[in-house]
């Protein structure tokens, strides 16, 4: 492989189609004089039986993850990284990312400040979960993205009714219930974005709907990065593994929490906020990831030899 012998390596970018942030990133790597190739989910074929991802139809040397299923996202990584190449981010973070439930507890065990959140199985279990963190009670599917099937619930009669609702619509994700404290909160929420060990930008994301997201309308505005938005941010990221993240924060009464730690992020709202080249800033991570990966791959023949 190039990247095996000094040279720059050669990067995919994976991709389920290509947004302003992807076509960003490739004309950054191509700027460079990179070796860059988009990986298209739909037209992979992984043949997992490959001993290499050449083999597999795909010769690079480092894998950025930008696609938008976060599933097939999932499997692709663990695949390249079975076959020896450096993903940004890796698989075990995606994962973490892409469940709210694992993103939850991954949170709370690292001591990182979140709202109040509780796991039930079945409508009733659900509706003593809502009661228990008080009402409003927020109710997420525990996979999605963009503010997505969201509900704030006012009492047990509303939130028996949706929780049903949600039970009827089969599939298993919609079975396990994420019950969450409502955090009254200023009209906004924080974005900060994470690539590497540093938070590049932050912004507020404005609306008049509870929901802040930027695919639901939201409005991004300029945030100063504090010290304790980058702490808490590095720290949940650190949480969950990644190293390439939106990370969303709230402004409650007591100080910031984070509610959730999405892997890759979108950032072209940010981008109106900031002067930072956040791709660029992206390339780079990805190519010191090659180096890093290289360089432990090296170490163990190195220690033989002495």
């Amino acid at each position: 492989m190039s990247g095996a012998h000094g040279e720059a390596p050669r990067l995919g970018v994976l991709v389920s189609h290509l947004r302003t942030e992807e076509k960003l990133i490739l004309a950054n790597a191509r700027q460079r004089g990179l070796s860059v190739t988009p990986l298209f989910d739909r037209e992979l074929v992984l043949d997992l039986a490959a001993s290499t991802a050449a083999a597999a139809g795909a010769d690079v040397d480092v894998v950025l993850d930008r696609c938008v299923a976060h599933s097939r996202a999932g499997y692709t990584l663990r695949a390249f990284e079975r076959w020896g190449v450096a993903t940004l981010n890796r698989a075990d973070a995606v994962h973490l990312c892409d469940d709210k439930a694992e993103n939850s507890i991954a949170l709370e065990a690292a001591g990182v400040p979140t709202p109040r959140t509780i796991i039930a199985y079945s409508v009733e279990a659900a509706v003593q979960a809502c009661e228990a963190v008080g009402y409003p009670a927020v109710l997420k599917p525990v996979t999605g993205s963009w503010g997505r099937l969201l509900a704030k619930v006012n009492g047990p009669d509303q939130a028996r009714a949706i929780l049903t609702q949600k039970q009827e619509l089969g599939s298993f994700h919609h079975a396990i219930f994420y019950v969450q404290e409502f955090v009254p909160k200023p009209d906004r929420d924080i974005r900060a974005y994470v690539v590497g060990d540093r938070v590049l930008a932050a912004s507020y994301r404005t609306a008049q709907h509870w929901v802040t997201n930027a695919a639901r309308g939201a409005v991004s505005l300029p945030c100063p990065i504090t010290p304790e938005i980058e702490s808490l941010a590095l720290r949940a990221c650190a949480a969950v593994g990644a190293r390439l993240a939106g990370v969303d924060l709230i402004e409650a009464a007591d100080g910031l929490q984070v509610v959730e730690v999405n892997s890759g992020g979108e950032f072209r709202g940010l981008m109106t906020t900031t002067d930072v080249d956040i791709a660029a800033e992206i390339v780079s991570e990805a190519i010191a990831t090659a180096k890093r990966d290289k360089s432990k791959r090296r170490a163990p023949t190195a220690a033989l030899a002495v």
